[in-house]
């Protein structure tokens, strides 16, 4: 069983830049896709991006598709969530989670999921 862990949320300006990290326990982390979602207050939990097991696929939301990078370091047991020209509606608790396979897109095919790291996005 693989466990996530987040970091690296924060406050922020509008048009800044923030790292999450999400660090997974476990000998098998390297098996595993590996997604980030979140949730803003009031609403459901949504996709955000997934990268493939080996790290040679990626998978974006269409409102986060050229501002955010997610790359994974397998030496690290390492996610990682680069977003930059962050805007308000980026506010939310970022999620980060461990699937088997799957549709990436798709909460339901994830299994391990972290505490979440809060994001805020001043105007």
């Amino acid at each position: 069983q693989v466990q996530p862990v987040e970091s690296g949320g924060g406050l922020v300006q509008a048009g800044g830049s923030l790292r999450l990290s999400c660090t997974a326990s476990g000998r098998t982390f390297s098996r595993y896709a590996m997604g980030w979602f979140r949730q803003a207050p009031g609403k459901e939990r949504d996709f955000v991006a997934a990268i493939h097991w080996s790290g040679s696929r990626t998978y974006y939301a269409d409102s986060v598709k050229g501002r955010f990078t997610i790359s994974r370091d397998a030496a690290k047991n390492t996610v990682y969530l680069q977003m930059n020209s962050l805007e308000p509606e980026d506010t939310a608790v970022y999620y980060c989670a461990t699937s088997g396979g799957g549709n990436l897109y798709r909460i339901s095919d994830y299994d391990s999921w972290g505490q979440g790291t809060q994001v805020t996005v001043s105007a």
